[in-house]
Formats: structure tokens, sequence, C-alpha cells
């Protein structure tokens, strides 16, 4: 006598798909509107926005530069330079690490939302350029008034930021943490200064000429 064998239906085969698929798309970047109630007031995410600044929907990054100018005008009459440097150590060792935070929770390292590395690093060109109120700074801005240089500061910066020339855009590629969204930005910030050292003695040596 033969048993009889019943055979059961071959599963279907599903396409396999890669362990990394869902990490190769792009993640879709949190606003104030689709984060969840509080996100944004957790003491790491509110710094790497800039105080809310970096939510604009328009530039953020320039919005977020706009609001380091204001702040540094209204704070530099109360603080000497032993006090600037102390908040902007502080401001790149603690924001780096907020950014890290920040971006890990975001799913994304350089995400636009994320500006706290423009305010730090614009403050810094600030606190360097010449100022009227020094006496070195007066004699070295010669017939070039303060607020032309920080206009032209901010012109520098932002080309430099958006721009990313070499070797700003391969420091971004290769570290992606809060010290690589720090880093950019304050090469951006070598390079403004850089420039605006030239214009200046471009201008003051164009008013000189006979």
């Amino acid at each position: 006598m033969v048993d009889s064998v019943t055979s059961e239906p071959a599963s279907p085969v599903r396409p396999t798909v890669p362990h990394d698929a869902a990490s190769a798309a792009p993640a879709q970047e949190m606003t104030w509107s689709s984060a969840p109630i509080g996100f944004w007031m957790r003491p790491a995410h509110l710094l790497s926005v800039g105080f809310g600044s970096g939510l604009f929907p328009l530039a953020p990054g320039t919005v977020a530069t706009i609001w380091a100018w204001i702040v540094f005008l209204m704070l530099d009459p109360l603080m000497n330079d032993t006090a600037w440097a102390v908040l902007l150590v502080v401001g790149v060792v603690v924001g780096a690490r907020a950014c890290t935070i920040t971006g890990r929770a975001l799913g994304r390292t350089d995400a636009s939302v994320i500006v706290w590395d423009e305010i730090v690093a614009f403050w810094c060109v600030l606190w360097i350029l010449p100022r009227a109120s020094d006496p070195a700074g007066f004699h070295a801005l010669g017939s070039v008034p303060e607020w032309a240089m920080q206009v032209c500061a901010f012109v520098f910066f932002r080309f430099f930021d958006i721009a990313k020339p070499p070797p700003i855009r391969r420091i971004d590629r290769m570290t992606r943490d809060g010290w690589g969204v720090m880093i950019d930005d304050l090469l951006a910030a070598a390079y403004t200064l850089l420039c605006c050292a030239v214009a200046l003695r471009l201008a003051n040596l164009f008013v000189a000429w006979p």
C-alpha cells in the first residue's frame, strides 16, 4: 500500500529588501507643526534651532544669521573680550553636542532647522572684526563705517556657508555629527574674515588714492 503525500502549496517568494534601504531614503525633515508637543522646548533642540530662528520656513540659515547679528549688537556693549571668548568656546563645545542630539532625533545631522552653527560662527566674525569703539579697530577701519564692514561680513558669510568651497564641503561630507556641523561654519567664518580684511584694505587704498 502506498501512502499518499499531500503537498502544501508553495509560499509566494517575497523580494528581498536591502537591510539599509530604509536608511537610504531621505528622512522627511521635521517642522514646528509636525514635531511632537514639547519637542522644540527640550534644551538641546531649542539651542540647535537657534531659539526658534531656524524654524523659519524660508532661508532659515539666513534668518538665524540676522538673529545672531541683532543679538550681538545687543550684547556687545555689555561684554568685554574675555566674556565673548568664553561665550564662543562654550557655544562651540555645547553646541556641537546639542546639534548631535538634535540631528539624531531628526534623522539627519545637516537638517536645515539646525542653525546654532551659523549663529556661533557669525558671532565669531563680528567679534573679530574691527570696531569703531576700540582705538585699534577705529584705526583699522579707516574711512570705512563699522556698519558697512558688518554688512560686508554678512554677505561673505552667507556666500561661503551656502557655496561651501574646499575644504568646507569635504569636511561636511566626512563628519556626520555636531562637530562637523560646527566646523564647516567656523571655516566659512575664517573665509569671511580673510575676505573682509582684503576688502577693507582695498577700500582704504581706494579712498586714499590721489
